[in-house]
């Protein structure tokens, strides 16, 4: 494959119908049809890409793009090597702004935040009165920070700054990440994170609030990691 990237953009190829399938645990595969009756792009579109080139990205690697990204002002139409069969099947390619690439697996299938990006989890606060089953309160614009040199704070965050990657995981499974805005090294027009929150950070360690994706699989953290997910401690 001949194609190469010019400067802040990247090659990549996509299964478009990558994301529309299920697998279960003995390997059986079935069709997911997302776009039925479902208006929320972020769950539809495909978003899992193959790196064909990139500056700072190893060819062959797997990223998450935005849901908008896999759009036909971005596509390449006009590459000669591409059969009539490859421009219409399933295998599209793309020409992406390297800020619509949010994240990069490697040879171990970690996944890492790309550059002045970094990974999180919501918060939330436990129903701590005599009535079952209530689940915990999100406390908003406030991010458990997973990645980077913030790894392990709770941070206050511009408004809709935690936006949820929906993606197809190694185990043929839909798979979610948090991703938002922020550099350690350099200053950010678009930065998201506003401040540490020390007293949130210890009661999350304190296991006084929970952090995770939802308000139904939150927990309390016990040991931060640097693969953007923490372990979380089994309820009861």
């Amino acid at each position: 494959m001949s194609l190469k990237h010019i400067d802040k953009r990247v090659v990549v190829s996509v299964d478009v119908n990558f994301k529309n399938s299920h697998q279960f645990s003995d390997g059986t595969k079935i069709v997911l049809e997302r776009q039925v009756n479902n208006f929320n792009k972020r769950e539809t579109q495909p978003v899992n890409a193959i790196v064909i080139s990139a500056e700072g990205i190893p060819e062959g690697a797997e990223v998450l793009v935005g849901h908008n990204s896999v759009h036909d002002v971005n596509r390449i139409f006009d590459y000669k090597p591409l059969s009539g069969e490859a421009l219409t099947g399933d295998i599209q390619y793309y020409s992406l702004p390297v800020d619509d690439c949010f994240a990069w697996r490697d040879k171990l299938g970690t996944l890492h935040p790309m550059k002045n990006f970094e990974f999180g989890l919501r918060v939330f606060k436990p129903y701590d009165g005599v009535i079952t089953n209530v689940e915990p309160e999100l406390i908003k614009d406030v991010l458990y920070v997973t990645t980077g040199n913030l790894a392990g704070n709770v941070c206050h965050c511009l408004k809709s700054s935690d936006y949820e990657i929906v993606f197809q995981g190694q185990d043929g499974r839909e798979d979610r990440v948090i991703r938002f805005r922020h550099s350690d090294e350099e200053e950010l027009e678009r930065e998201e994170l506003i401040a540490v929150n020390h007293e949130l950070t210890e009661l999350v360690k304190k296991g006084k609030l929970y952090v995770g994706l939802t308000a139904s699989d939150c927990d309390k953290v016990f040991q931060p990691k640097k693969s953007g997910k923490v372990c979380l401690m089994q309820k009861g």
